[in-house]
């Protein structure tokens, strides 16, 4: 007589987010990862380097650093303001911080074979 209402399914995110229809290979992963985690060591060079060289060949790892720059250089925009100020100093920590965090984060997902987008990121190279 009195049925429950049927209960809707949950939400499920999309499917891994890729270019294209193909998943990126083993190699583009490694450049895209590459191109996350090279912050620690060349700066924003990096990024670039793996940018202008790859952008041909793969368009996971053209994304790929082509948002980690743009991350990087927000970062690197966001700590000249911060020094440039006084309070800002206070904040120049938790910049970093979380720049390394979300280059980690950024890494792991580019090593999935998924696009990862920074948050808080001036996308200033399309």
């Amino acid at each position: 007589m009195n049925e429950p209402p049927e209960k809707p399914e949950p939400y499920a995110p999309p499917e891994a987010d890729t270019l294209g229809d193909e998943a990126p290979s083993s190699d583009d992963r490694l450049w895209a990862t590459l191109a996350h985690v090279s912050i620690f060591v060349f700066g924003i060079f990096g990024p670039l380097i793996i940018w202008l060289v790859k952008k041909e060949e793969s368009p996971f790892v053209e994304d790929q650093a082509k948002e980690a720059l743009n991350f990087h250089l927000t970062i690197l925009i966001a700590s000249l303001v911060c020094t440039a100020t006084c309070i800002g100093l206070l904040l120049l920590p938790v910049i970093s911080v979380g720049g390394w965090v979300y280059g980690v984060l950024a890494a792991i997902d580019a090593n999935k074979g998924i696009r990862y987008r920074y948050p808080y990121t001036l996308r200033m190279i399309n």
